[in-house]
């Protein structure tokens, strides 16, 4: 399991520097006729907010996807091994799939600031 979570972290640290070297860049006119091919500093600041935003939600949620499935994993492998702890189990699994839910409501808050507000 540890390989497809290393794995998983790859893949997104990959997709996020490719995304990151493929993005438009502002850029300035050397004269007035390429003037209308530079990003104005309006059109490139909200353009990094949305990037911000989304790179926010997206780490954010595959972490808390991967993390969700590690706690209901070791939390259904420990109902098999120990019956009879199931209620503390399920009760201490919940608890966990709270908080990591919880962190993952603060991205989403964190990003509509980035949007509206910064």
């Amino acid at each position: 399991m540890n390989r497809i979570v290393v794995r998983i972290a790859a893949a997104l640290m990959l997709a996020l520097a490719i995304a990151a070297l493929v993005r438009p860049q502002a850029v300035y006119a050397a004269d007035a006729a390429d003037a209308a091919v530079v990003m104005s500093d309006e059109a490139s600041n909200i353009h990094n907010k949305a990037w911000a935003a989304g790179i926010t939600i997206a780490v954010v949620a595959a972490a808390g996807a991967i993390s969700m499935g590690l706690v209901i994993w070791k939390s259904v492998e420990g109902i098999a091994r120990q019956p009879e702890a199931e209620g503390k189990i399920r009760t201490t699994m919940m608890l966990g799939l709270v908080f990591v839910e919880t962190a993952i409501i603060y991205a989403l808050i964190m990003a509509i600031l980035i949007i509206f507000v910064l």
